[in-house]
């Protein structure tokens, strides 16, 4: 595969964004509409004590994807309530069109005590073409399990031959990995199927695509498309300590195939973006999303700290 860098395409400084956000689009995901692209994406504000909340937002994009017509002013999906598992963010949503509505699985995070950050997925609807969506409940639909204890999230949802499936990450554990440093955490991308998108039946702890750097290497954020009667899965991966400022161990995007949706075949060499030093993805590349449009392949992604000045895109060259 050759892909072409198309530059970045959305800077949320450059925007008013709903709910107070301030910078960050993170995780760029696409709903595809008759005279638009709608792009979501993941932003922040800040609550009374300082701390980070993630909001929802779009910006919707002509179909040549180099004209932004409106960004968002108001609240997509409101954050959970009390004590609920998406109470501080949502962080990403996917979104998928299926038997005439439009359907959201987020991934809802809650702030913890010994460690950071807990996550589920769950489900919401929209009926208004993706303006905004309403919850199908107060709980996840997919969550934490005998063999996956924790971090369950980054959830992306395909329909096909005849059922749904669903490819998201598990976490395998937390990890002290110096004296006076926070845990860190490790997760690893696993695979679900359901009859209605609602009960799903897990892979329990299966990790579907091999590590290259070893057992302490994160994946997280798994998208699939098919190209020429193959399906290909994108995601990106780092090592699970020292990657925040560390360029060497940061986030890159990977790849890996497969025939039947269930085996997988690692090939990174397939998604060879070009990093170069002082870019806005020069130090890190993160959070991708591939779609079709209009006869092209497109790869959406984040770059450096974690998607902090927007995201750009990628075009896959016939």
């Amino acid at each position: 595969m050759k892909w072409t860098k198309l530059g970045k395409i959305f800077d949320p400084s450059q925007h008013t964004l709903p709910n107070g956000c301030e910078l960050f689009a993170q995780s760029p995901q696409t709903l595809v509409c008759d005279e638009h692209v709608r792009i979501y994406f993941s932003t922040r504000a800040k609550d009374a004590s300082g701390k980070f909340l993630s909001h929802v937002a779009y910006v919707d994009m002509d179909r040549s994807l180099s004209a932004i017509l409106r960004v968002a002013d108001h609240t997509v999906l409101p954050l959970g309530e009390l004590g609920a598992f998406d109470e501080h963010g949502i962080f990403p949503i996917n979104v998928l069109r299926h038997g005439g509505q439009v359907l959201a699985y987020t991934t809802g995070w809650n702030r913890r005590v010994s460690v950071s950050v807990d996550t589920a997925i769950g489900l919401a609807v929209s009926k208004d073409e993706g303006r905004t969506f309403q919850r199908l409940g107060s709980g996840p639909v997919l969550a934490q399990s005998l063999h996956e204890p924790c971090l369950v999230g980054d959830g992306f949802v395909l329909h096909a031959g005849g059922q749904f499936h669903m490819w998201y990450i598990f976490g395998t554990g937390w990890k002290r990995y110096s004296a006076d440093a926070a845990p860190d955490r490790t997760y690893k991308i696993g695979h679900a199927t359901s009859p209605d998108g609602i009960h799903w039946t897990k892979e329990e702890a299966r990790q579907i695509v091999a590590d290259r750097l070893g057992p302490d290497e994160s994946q997280a954020l798994p998208t699939v498309v098919e190209v020429d009667g193959r399906w290909h899965m994108f995601f990106c991966y780092r090592q699970s300590f020292d990657f925040r400022s560390n360029p060497d161990r940061g986030y890159r995007i990977g790849h890996a195939w497969s025939d039947d949706l269930v085996d997988w075949t690692r090939d990174d060499d397939m998604i060879p973006l070009a990093v170069e030093p002082g870019a806005w993805d020069g130090e890190m590349q993160c959070y991708p999303h591939v779609f079709k449009l209009d006869g092209k392949v497109y790869l959406l992604y984040n770059g450096n700290a974690f998607g902090r000045d927007g995201f750009g895109l990628a075009v896959l060259e016939p």
